[in-house]
């Protein structure tokens, strides 16, 4: 009997070995230490640590009652029978960074983008434009006292529930007289995003060109796609005399007066949906909507030929009578732009809605040999001061004489191409110099002379240490 017994113990322990080498030792939980057979099936974690399931729900509703009430007390965890083998400080660290995420997300939520109390004046506004942009003093005058009132309303919203109108601008003046270099100087005076769209890549919608809403997409990516500091920025849309109306075609017009159309909702303020990240709906990337009623547009182009359509309202006007003009007293008018009406911008081929939503039309002055001379010199980053600066950096010094300045300035004029027309002309004359100089340490002074811009003579250049020019090289 006795034999018989501990046979039966010798066949369940080999079974139990058996199993053992089947399934590995056996696990225990490490919070209560029941073993798997008891506790059932057990959830392993990193460290050889196994948790049965009645632990961890016990676990959980503890959590869950303390988190409700808005204390966690770690003390009823810490209790628990074996816990301390389990790490929860990196577990206490992620709550409290969770915690207080939120907290900062308030913070910048009502965090006000503008601040009426900031915006600087018309007179401060135009004093930074004068430091970068010379002449035009009426176009910064009206540029200034705009943007100070469209930013006013922005900021106010509604003022006695009187709703004060966009100030969209309209700025007509020829090639090269400054017209996107002054949107750019205002933008970064104001520290607000700024898209510049070309007008001539528009085209009505379901044709190949770029769709209108494609100017609020840009503004969103200058903004990094934050829709709240897009809704209060600059769209300036250039070259937009390219979408006047054809005249005496039969053709669709799909980039005029389509798209004049299409922009009357986009000007005077709707909710656009916009692809973030890319110019086109088509792309398979998420939308976005954004509400242009708080964006300011302002609108640029040279409008060629606009000088013979209010020319000839003039001399259509004076024509008549004893006291009628002569037919070319306005030939070589220099300011004849400022005469400009509504009315000749819609016999250039703009529609009448979509001016009437450009509230500002303002004109640029044609550039004199006297402004660009100063255009050279005067402006905090000057093109002298450019080149000046390269020089500086071998150890030179670059200077021009006045009759130089002039010299420049008059081949300048005869590209009729304005103030871009400098820095090509500069970098002619400046390329055998930059070319040069880095040869001979020795030279320490360039003179640039009128001779020298006129092909009669070359620069003067002076050695380190010496007042006289030594050295004088031909062109």
């Amino acid at each position: 009997m006795t034999d018989k017994y501990e046979d039966e113990i010798i066949q369940e322990e080999d079974h139990e070995n058996k199993d053992e080498d089947r399934h590995g030792p056996e696990k225990f939980c490490s919070l209560c230490r029941r073993s798997e057979r008891q506790a059932g099936r057990l959830i392993d974690l990193p460290n050889n640590i196994h948790i049965c399931s009645d632990c961890m729900q016990r676990s959980f509703d503890t959590m869950n009652q303390q988190m409700s009430s808005g204390k966690f007390n770690y003390n009823d965890i810490f209790n628990m029978p074996g816990v301390s083998m389990v790490d929860l400080g990196s577990f206490q660290n992620q709550m409290s960074q969770q915690q207080s995420a939120p907290k900062k997300k308030k913070e910048e939520k009502h965090k006000p983008v503008l601040d009426l109390k900031k915006i600087p004046a018309p007179h401060k506004i135009k004093a930074a434009l004068d430091e970068y942009v010379i002449g035009q003093d009426y176009a910064k005058k009206v540029m200034s006292v705009a943007v100070y009132n469209h930013y006013k309303r922005v900021a106010t919203d509604t003022m006695d529930e009187i709703e004060i109108e966009k100030s969209n601008m309209l700025m007509i003046g020829p090639t090269g007289s400054g017209k996107t270099y002054l949107v750019k100087t205002l933008a970064r005076l104001l520290d607000v995003p700024l898209a510049i769209a070309d007008a001539t890549s528009l085209t009505e919608a379901g044709y190949i060109g770029d769709d209108i809403e494609s100017v609020v997409s840009k503004l969103l990516a200058a903004a990094d796609n934050d829709v709240e500091k897009a809704e209060h920025g600059i769209i300036f849309i250039d070259e937009i005399d390219k979408i006047a109306k054809k005249k005496n075609t039969n053709q669709r017009d799909v980039s005029g007066e389509a798209v004049q159309q299409g922009m009357l909702k986009l000007l005077e303020g709707s909710e656009v949906e916009v692809p973030i990240g890319a110019n086109s709906k088509n792309a398979m990337v998420p939308l976005t909507t954004v509400n242009t009623r708080n964006i300011l547009f302002i609108c640029g182009g040279a409008f060629p030929d606009l000088e013979n359509i209010i020319k000839e309202r003039l001399n259509r006007q004076a024509s008549i009578g004893f006291y009628a003009d002569l037919k070319d007293k306005y030939d070589n008018d220099p300011h004849l732009l400022e005469k400009v009406t509504v009315d000749d911008i819609k016999s250039f081929g703009m529609i009448p809605e979509f001016i009437g939503r450009l509230p500002i039309i303002f004109t640029l002055d044609g550039l004199s040999e006297d402004m660009l001379v100063k255009i050279l010199m005067e402006p905090k980053n000057a093109i002298l001061k450019q080149y000046q600066k390269l020089l500086a950096l071998d150890e030179v010094k670059l200077e021009f004489d006045e009759g130089a300045l002039h010299a420049i300035a008059a081949k300048a004029m005869e590209k009729k191409t304005g103030a871009r027309a400098l820095r090509a002309i500069l970098e002619e004359y400046m390329l055998d110099i930059m070319y040069e100089i880095p040869k001979d340490d020795n030279i320490g002074q360039v003179v640039i002379t009128r001779e020298y811009i006129e092909g009669n003579g070359g620069p003067k250049i002076l050695l380190r240490g010496q007042e006289i020019p030594l050295l004088e090289t031909a062109q």
